[in-house]
């Protein structure tokens, strides 16, 4: 019996020496197991709010590039007529247009202010009414008005009034126009360009939060029983959010690098059409609007920062969505679990 009982304990023994050695060695080398995410990496719903992102990315960006041409291009009407001022002389019977246009230069030219004059010429006249009564025009067959230029010192710009009551009793047939009228329809047209297209973009951003609310609340809701042990075995409601805001931030930067990449493009097609098409009347018209179609470095600096206010607010918008489920789950939680 003693034999017998001594046999069975160095049995135990060595099964107890077999067992640790195992367990050192799955100390020493453990098996890595992947973990499947929280939150599926690849799914329909996933994929669509990419393109949803996509989209509103692409428009926001075209909206906020458009509303820069318009502002860069108003800035520069504004600033070209500010320095200008016209004289148009209307032509009348017994009336010496060339004479009257002298004069009318001259007597603008003595008023301090006042840089350079220049008389547009008959051949320049012409051009400027081709587009509308046809080339080969004879202007001294029709009642056509005449201008002279003036070129003013922004600085230190002239008495306009004064100079309308020295040109009219010399030149009665001839208006003075200061551009005062266009400037400020130009700036009120910027204005309301400049808050239209900031309106619309604010529109595109909540579009963007809203699909992502409901892209969030899709995946709980697919995922909802893991959600609901993990928190329950006690995983803090940061790790589920930030497992979610990692997922959705990477989903949101995906959709709005597309968007605001066909964006560019799409500003740099427009751009390279507009200097190949320069001679086309298409393309006088479309420049003499929005200039050469180039946003310059503030607009692309402009596109990469609605890319990323749109990947952040993916972010933040799927953490708080998160954080928000797991507090319903705590305020429903029965008080004896």
């Amino acid at each position: 019996m003693i034999d017998g009982s001594a046999q069975r304990h160095a049995d135990e023994a060595e099964f107890e020496d077999e067992f640790d050695d195992a367990e050192q060695q799955r100390a020493q080398s453990p098996v890595q197991r992947r973990t499947a995410p929280i939150v599926p990496s690849q799914n329909v719903a996933g994929r669509a709010l990419v393109l949803v992102i996509a989209i509103m990315t692409f428009l926001s960006c075209l909206t906020f590039g458009a509303v820069t041409l318009v502002r860069d291009t108003a800035s520069v009407w504004e600033s070209q007529i500010s320095r200008e001022a016209t004289i148009q002389v209307k032509p009348a019977e017994g009336l010496d247009m060339e004479a009257a246009l002298e004069t009318a230069s001259r007597i603008a030219g003595e008023f301090p202010g006042v840089s350079a004059t220049r008389i547009v010429d008959r051949d320049a006249t012409a051009r400027l009414l081709e587009p509308w009564l046809g080339k080969g025009l004879n202007i001294d067959e029709l009642p056509v008005p005449r201008l002279v230029i003036i070129t003013i010192d922004e600085n230190g710009p002239p008495d306009f009034q004064a100079m309308r009551e020295a040109i009219a009793p010399k030149v009665p047939t001839a208006s003075l126009d200061d551009h005062r009228t266009w400037v400020d329809r130009l700036v009120a047209m910027a204005r309301t360009t400049v808050t239209i297209g900031t309106g619309v973009l604010v529109l595109m951003l909540a579009a963007t939060v809203l699909s992502v609310v409901f892209a969030t609340r899709g995946a709980m809701a697919g995922n909802g029983h893991i959600i609901e042990v993990l928190h329950f075995v006690g995983a803090e409601a940061g790790f589920i959010a930030r497992e979610f805001r990692r997922h959705f931030l990477l989903t949101g930067m995906k959709g709005a690098a597309a968007g605001g990449l066909a964006a560019v493009l799409v500003f740099i097609a427009f751009s390279w059409w507009s200097s190949r098409n320069l001679a086309t009347p298409q393309a006088d018209q479309a420049t003499a609007l929005f200039g050469n179609f180039a946003i310059g470095a503030n607009g692309y600096l402009g596109v990469a920062v609605v890319v990323a206010v749109i990947g952040a607010l993916t972010a933040a918008t799927s953490h708080f969505t998160v954080v928000a489920y797991l507090d319903e789950i705590d305020m429903h939680q029965p008080d004896g679990m």
